[in-house]
């Protein structure tokens, strides 16, 4: 993927660094949230419908029209039925399936993470090993709500402040971004798939991860709404342990670690018999 002179002025040269500096502060990134949530924003939304090609089938369109370009990057839609399966996905998205090694440390876009850095806890990065990594990636041109991936007991979460870095391969080249950019996770205690760790990621330009209230003891369902990023691009992750997947597969292949395009909703885990990948 060719990226843009932007990114490459703010990722490959001394100046642009500086000013990187500076603009992936999250009081930056709420500063721009602020301006696209404004009444006048809303004469871009036209043109981003067409640059990015938005399917707008299902969208709800409120009375009058979008009010901001916010509220039309944050609009709903008609989602369906849920499906019967253990674990949905989460959002619409590119989805890449990874195994988890012993020493919790795995490649993504060129670059390595440590999982007890990535969640804050070494305890709970433990529980995880020989489990699956389920990487969600979203782009400017997805829907941008998101919902629980799994039913089951809320058993905590946690927000993770950090820097705002763009999740494009520049920047994970020159940054472990996923461990520095601002993240929230649940845990969510599931009958059918064991502990379920669903983490939000924010990006560049996303400083608001705009979680429903979910208590600690509340259960969830499969297909209720979690949340939703504001503009941007921005990341989901899933993970899964090892003993989660007895009698059950991943319809995902985590050998090839190449992306797979997803719809909300769509089943990533069925029972050993099912035969393919999820349609």
């Amino acid at each position: 993927m060719k990226e843009s002179l932007s990114l490459r002025f703010l990722y490959g040269t001394v100046p642009g660094r500086s000013i990187l500096k500076v603009l992936t502060r999250p009081a930056i990134s709420r500063l721009g949230g602020f301006l696209l949530s404004t009444p006048l924003s809303a004469c871009f939304v036209p043109g981003y419908i067409r640059k990015h090609q938005i399917d707008m089938t299902g969208v709800i369109t409120p009375e009058g029209g979008f009010h901001s370009f916010n509220d039309f990057f944050t609009r709903k839609r008609e989602i369906g039925s849920v499906p019967d399966a253990p674990l949905v996905s989460p959002c619409d998205g590119f989805l890449t399936a990874l195994p988890i090694g012993e020493d919790t440390v795995f490649t993504i876009k060129n670059s390595r993470y440590r999982l007890e850095q990535l969640l804050g806890n070494r305890k709970l990065a433990e529980r995880y090993r020989g489990g699956t990594a389920l990487i969600l990636r979203l782009t400017p041109n997805h829907y941008h709500r998101y919902t629980f991936a799994a039913d089951g007991k809320i058993a905590g979460s946690r927000k993770i402040p950090g820097v705002l870095h763009c999740v494009r391969p520049i920047a994970l080249a020159e940054y472990p971004v996923f461990t520095q950019n601002a993240r929230e996770y649940t845990v969510i205690r599931s009958e059918q798939m064991g502990p379920v760790v669903q983490m939000e990621i924010g990006a560049l330009m996303v400083g608001r991860i705009e979680n429903r209230p979910a208590p600690r003891g509340s259960r969830v369902r499969r297909g209720d709404e979690k949340g939703n990023f504001a503009f941007g691009g921005s990341t989901i992750m899933v993970l899964i342990t090892k003993e989660a997947l007895s009698g059950k597969r991943i319809l995902w292949n985590t050998d090839t670690k190449e992306e797979q395009d997803v719809r909300m909703l769509q089943p990533l885990a069925g029972s050993a018999q099912t035969e393919g990948r999820a349609v």
